[in-house]
């Protein structure tokens, strides 16, 4: 019997480290549809060996936020347009029920929260910062889901929200808003006045409006 030397500690925190920072980058859409990566590129931007770097893409090959090609190629995904719309009816099925069932948790510090990372996205939509945009505009999502208490769903989305964050990066670019997301003024509202049916018609545009524009 042959017996695998298991990873040391050290190994596993700094792939794990790896796996975090990369996550972030592709779901904030920091690279864009189709950027090619290599394990060797990976582990000298970050300083580590090209086996975490390795371990890292493994893991984000599996949640669909890079690509690995048949000729071993690893890039972030170029969604088609079919795909596109699969994901956006995915997020119109599951983000409005996390909103409805954070309603009623939605207390008035949480509301103010909300009203306050609302207003680094605008500012970020200001400065014309597609990064602090996509971020703030998860954040955002994240801050109410989080109330609602249903952490597979909320896992479920953000693997939804890891595929998206290069085509999400590309959307910016084509709309190029001069205004912050309208639809999160009525999130505000709805939460405010407690209603539920204007709560989930306010998630659900908000998630899907652009992405038609994409997929159409």
């Amino acid at each position: 019997m042959v017996l695998r030397a298991r990873p040391s500690d050290s190994a596993l925190a700094a792939h794990d480290r790896l796996y975090r920072t990369l996550r972030t980058q592709v779901m904030h859409g920091e690279l864009p549809p189709g950027h090619a990566l290599t394990l060797r590129g990976i582990g000298a931007a970050h300083g580590t060996s090209m086996t975490p770097a390795r371990e890292a893409v493994r893991r984000l090959v599996a949640e669909g936020a890079l690509t690995l090609s048949a000729s071993g190629r690893v890039a972030t995904p170029e969604l088609s347009s079919e795909r596109i719309e699969e994901l956006a009816s995915i997020r119109a099925l599951i983000e409005p029920e996390l909103a409805s069932r954070a309603l009623p948790r939605a207390h008035f510090a949480l509301i103010d929260r909300l009203a306050a990372i609302n207003a680094l996205n605008a500012e970020a939509v200001a400065r014309q910062d597609a990064v602090a945009y996509i971020r703030t505009n998860l954040e955002f999502h994240r801050t109410l889901y989080l109330r609602a208490q249903a952490p597979a769903m909320l896992a479920l989305t953000e693997t939804v929200w890891l595929q998206l964050g290069p085509t999400m990066r590309a959307l910016y670019s084509k709309l190029r808003r001069n205004e912050p997301p309208q639809h999160h003024r009525l999130i505000i509202a709805a939460l405010r006045a407690g209603d539920e049916p204007g709560l989930r018609l306010a998630v659900r545009t908000d998630v899907t409006q652009g992405l038609r524009h994409l997929a159409a």
